[in-house]
């Protein structure tokens, strides 16, 4: 099932939260048996839904493309490190996720006909999302501090690149606002593309190293233009509000230019990568109808469904682009 119908389902079941919970009061001895595994469900789905789980794309990609960087350049690749890496990059994109929904909602900007709905439709209360918000940031200090223990990459290296994702996501919408300053897409763009793979990366190694920001580029063009639809798609609502972002100050016609740009430059770089390397580099052109696809909903302005789809091209680009470097045989990537 595509992520974007599984989106759905999850709103409708957790818009009911508040239905059933009257329900169950009113049932009697009987119903308030079964009130609260029904209502203990119904709130998990909230949480789910709050944490906008088909952009998670965005994370495990770069997790993906870091590991298998390291593993190409090392020769070995550590199980434990991969998936303590995803856990901490998943647990601070979740609760960058739940700032927004939180900010959003307090400045007004979120409505009954936006795509995220948490706190307007009430499935969760403000209280709700913080903690959620505090849980998940604790999960991902947690995370990497059992990082630190497994890895020999230095202390101040982890820290500076653990605490500059944290604190982007958070000042995304918190703090400082850079979403709301027009800002947004360079701290996605750095966030979820060579910080995020330098990540995953030096964690395996022990070291930093300039490859992974070479070799974020593809992925973290990939990234931006599923914002860059979300933005293009809310430009009058977020107008209204009052905020400024990319996709209002260059206008519809540049930031359709802008979509196909971010779209499909990462083609042109798998298709050098494959005819001057390995043509394993060429696996990510698999994807290109799906590009085409999303090119014709974008001049359509078939704005709903755009950043899921795109997220989905997002992560299935990112996963080939991982097998194509997997598969290339040592020595034929640049300094790999």
């Amino acid at each position: 099932m595509e992520a974007e119908e599984e989106a759905e389902k999850i709103n409708i079941v957790a818009e009911n939260l508040r239905e059933s919970e009257v329900g169950d009061q009113g049932a009697g001895p009987l119903g308030s048996e079964k009130g609260p595994p029904g209502t203990w469900r119904h709130k998990c789905a909230s949480y789910v839904l709050a944490l906008r789980p088909w952009s998670f794309s965005a994370s495990l990609t770069p997790v993906a493309l870091g590991s298998a960087l390291a593993y190409r350049s090392q020769g070995t690749l550590d199980p434990g490190l991969l998936v303590g890496s995803a856990v901490t990059v998943l647990a601070v994109h979740g609760a960058g996720n739940l700032v927004n929904t939180y900010y959003d909602f307090s400045k007004g900007i979120d409505h009954k006909k936006s795509d995220d709905r948490t706190l307007v439709d009430r499935i969760l209360e403000p209280q709700d999302v913080v903690r959620f918000g505090v849980f998940l940031y604790t999960l991902g200090c947690i995370s990497a501090a059992c990082l630190y223990c497994l890895s020999t990459l230095k202390l101040e290296h982890l820290a500076l690149i653990y605490f500059g994702g944290l604190s982007s996501s958070f000042l995304y919408t918190g703090g400082i606002g850079f979403k709301y300053v027009a800002l947004g897409d360079v701290v996605i763009l750095i966030t979820f593309g060579p910080l995020a793979v330098m990540f995953a990366y030096a964690v395996q190694v022990g070291y930093l190293s300039a490859l992974p920001f070479l070799y974020a580029v593809p992925l973290a063009l990939s990234t931006e233009a599923i914002l860059h639809s979300n933005n293009t798609r809310d430009m009058e609502s977020d107008r209204q509000a009052g905020i400024v972002t990319l996709a209002i100050l260059i206008g519809p016609t540049l930031s359709y230019v802008l979509y196909n740009t971010l779209l499909f430059l990462p083609y042109l770089i798998f298709c050098v990568l494959a005819t001057r390397y390995t043509i394993s580099m060429a696996l990510p052109l698999l994807t290109i109808p799906m590009a085409f696809s999303l090119e014709r909903q974008f001049r359509s302005q078939s704005f709903l469904k755009i950043p899921h789809r795109t997220a989905k091209l997002n992560l299935l680009l990112g996963l080939f682009y991982v097998f194509g470097i997997l598969l290339a045989p040592p020595g034929s990537l640049p300094k790999l």
